[in-house]
Formats: C-alpha cells, sequence, structure tokens
C-alpha cells in the first residue's frame, strides 16, 4: 500500500517510480518465506512470534554475500537508472543497500520509510540502518524507536503517513451519495464495517453471528479484500440475518476512506495499513487480537496505548456484541493535503530538481 502511493505522489510530482518486490520475485525461498508469513498470519497469528525472532537472529538478508538470486532484480533496476530508492520493508536496508551501491556507485541515494506506528517488541533491528542517507517515518515514536536502536538522529525525520490519495482530501457530498448507492449502502442507518488485511485475513463469519445478539438498528459492511470464499460465503447467508449486510471485495481509496469516516467502528485486526488509515479519519476501533498478536501488531497497540484513553481488544469475535459502546475510543490526527514533506525530502535528498 504504502509502495503504491509513493508512486503516484512521486509521479504526480512529475517524476518517474517503479514498485520492486525483490523477496516475492527473485528467488524462489524468499517467496516461500513471504507466503509462510501470510498463511501464520491467517491460521495462528501468535506463531509469529517464533518467526519473527527467527528472522531477527537469522539475519538472512542483513549481509550481500548472502543473498541470493539477485541478478534478475538487478537487470530490472538498471533498466530504470533510478536516482532514489526508497525502501518499505524492513528487510531490504542492509545487504540488498549494499549490493545496490556496488552495483550502481555511491551516487544513488537510499531512503529508509518505516510504516511503523511506535516502538514495540516488534520494531525490527533490520529497519536501522546508519549507513543509509535517511530514515523517515510517519510520526515521533516511529522515528525515536528506530534512534533508540542507533540510526543517527540528524539521518531521522518524521514526515507523517503516507497514505492514498483520498485520505488527504474531502469527499463531496455528491461522492458520498454515489459510492454508498454504487455498493447499495443505506444513507440513514449506522455503518459497522468489519475491516480485512491484504491476505484476505478476517473473522467476518463469527462477528456475524455475534452481531445477531445486538439490539439496534445498523448495517454491517463487510471487506472481504482478495478472500473470495468469504465473499461467497457471506452472499449466500446474508439474507438470513437481521440486519443488511454489505460484502465488498477491493475497493478504490475513495470508498474506504468514506466508509471510515462514516462508520461507527472499525473492527479489524491492528496492521499499521489499516490503524493508520483509521486514525487519520478518526474512525473508532475494536482491535481484533483473536488467535494471538503478531509482534508487528504490538507496535501500532502501543501507539494506540499512547495516545488514547483506552483501548477495545477483541480475543473472541463471538461477542463482539458485548464490546460495542455508544462511545468508543478513537485517536483523530489531521494530515495535509499531501505528503508534500516527505515527498521534497525525497526530491532534496536525490537532488532532483522539483518537477
Amino acid at each position: 500500500m504504502r509502495a503504491n502511493a509513493l508512486k503516484y505522489w512521486w509521479e504526480q510530482n512529475g517524476g518517474s517510480a517503479k514498485i520492486s518486490q525483490p523477496l516475492e520475485s527473485s528467488f524462489i525461498l524468499y517467496r516461500m518465506g513471504s507466503n509462510f508469513y501470510n498463511f501464520i498470519q491467517k491460521i495462528y497469528p501468535a506463531f509469529h512470534f517464533i518467526y519473527f525472532n527467527f528472522l531477527e537472529i537469522a539475519s538472512l538478508h542483513r549481509y550481500k554475500m548472502l543473498i541470493l538470486g539477485a541478478t534478475s532484480w538487478f537487470e530490472e533496476i538498471g533498466r530504470f537508472k533510478p536516482d532514489i530508492v526508497v525502501s518499505v520493508h524492513a528487510h531490504l536496508n542492509h545487504g540488498y543497500y549494499e549490493l545496490l551501491q556496488e552495483r550502481f556507485s555511491n551516487n544513488l541515494k537510499f531512503v529508509i520509510y518505516c510504516g511503523e506506528l511506535a516502538d514495540g517488541v516488534g520494531f525490527s533491528r533490520h529497519w536501522v540502518n546508519p549507513k543509509v542517507d535517511y530514515f523517515l517515518g510517519p510520526f515521533e515514536e516511529t522515528c525515536n524507536a528506530a534512534i533508540k536502536r542507533g540510526m543517527p538522529a540528524n539521518k531521522t525525520q518524521v514526515v507523517g503517513p503516507l497514505l492514498r490519495k483520498a485520505f488527504y482530501g474531502e469527499i463531496s457530498e455528491q461522492q458520498k451519495r454515489s459510492i454508498l448507492s454504487k455498493h447499495d449502502i443505506s444513507h440513514n442507518l449506522p455503518i459497522f464495517l468489519l475491516g480485512t488485511g491484504a491476505n484476505g485475513v478476517n473473522r467476518h463469519l463469527n462477528v456475524l453471528h455475534s452481531l445477531q445478539k445486538y439490539n439496534s438498528d445498523y448495517q454491517v459492511v463487510a471487506l472481504c479484500g482478495k478472500n473470495d470464499k468469504i465473499y461467497n460465503e457471506i452472499l449466500k447467508i446474508k439474507d438470513l440475518f437481521k440486519f443488511k449486510i454489505i460484502p465488498l471485495r477491493i475497493i478504490g481509496d475513495e470508498a474506504m476512506a468514506l466508509l471510515l469516516q462514516s462508520a461507527s467502528f472499525l473492527f479489524a485486526r491492528p496492521g499499521a495499513g489499516a490503524t493508520t488509515e483509521a486514525i487519520v479519519c478518526g474512525t473508532p476501533i475494536i482491535f481484533d487480537i483473536s488467535r494471538g498478536v503478531m509482534p508487528q501488531e504490538i507496535n501500532n497497540l502501543n501507539f494506540w496505548r499512547n495516545r488514547s484513553d483506552s483501548i477495545v481488544l477483541c480475543r473472541n469475535p463471538k461477542i463482539i456484541n458485548q464490546l460495542i459502546e455508544p462511545r468508543l475510543p478513537k485517536i483523530k490526527i489531521g494530515i495535509d493535503s499531501s505528503p508534500q514533506v516527505l515527498i521534497n525530502r525525497l526530491i532534496e535528498i536525490c537532488g532532483c530538481s522539483k518537477r
């Protein structure tokens, strides 16, 4: 999400950008590791404490001599001839950085943009490399965590969240009505929004059955993303419930921003992306921590605890009806009309003329 957002905003400023995923595209074992990460997230998130700490210790991408299958990736990067590389992944900041420096000379600038919201046991040491040109983060807590781990303060800067276009502007009343009508969402009923991760991780069916016990008038929008199985299951049973259910596959940024701004609450895992979008929109969150919490998610829960008076955690989606209150906690953080602070900093670092 962050890579796509950065590509959009960089191109809006007249530059050209390319997204590259070396862990998924360069070597089969790295791709298998990435897929295993996604599998754990779906089945048993708590197991990530073992996998996360294995990766922290193993340092598979810490040194350039350990990295395998980089030839095709070099060719891809070489054809594009970048002035600056921005890493948005913890495991690309050491060995891959060294390979780029060796292959494309010191003129190539390398910047880390870390999307973690705060410090915690899931803040990977691999995010920090004092040798790179800069470390950028969305919030002060992010940058403080990096400095604590050895990132020079003079190479660290808070630049705000990196989000898709719709989260930076106002959505007109006409756009609101158009989007709600398109998805058959009522203008008058409260919206309970069920989120899903990029990998389709959710507990929608358990939540829907629990909401049967909640006595009020409302509608449920269930975001299913790439999880076609859940989407089709909800379609089959949605008419059996006393409330209206609208299952949605992948939606655009305008629809997502509108739903977050309009929702009575978001029920979702405490991932960095969903949590950041919610706090920008001022959306109350009930955090889904069923089957345990991933180390990376603890960072985001720490951010919420630091910035809010309270936090609502749901360990069992079958009882979510007992957690819904008239005034659920929320955080509202205002942002500018675009991530221009970030873009201007990148332009300055790479020495590009502002286009």
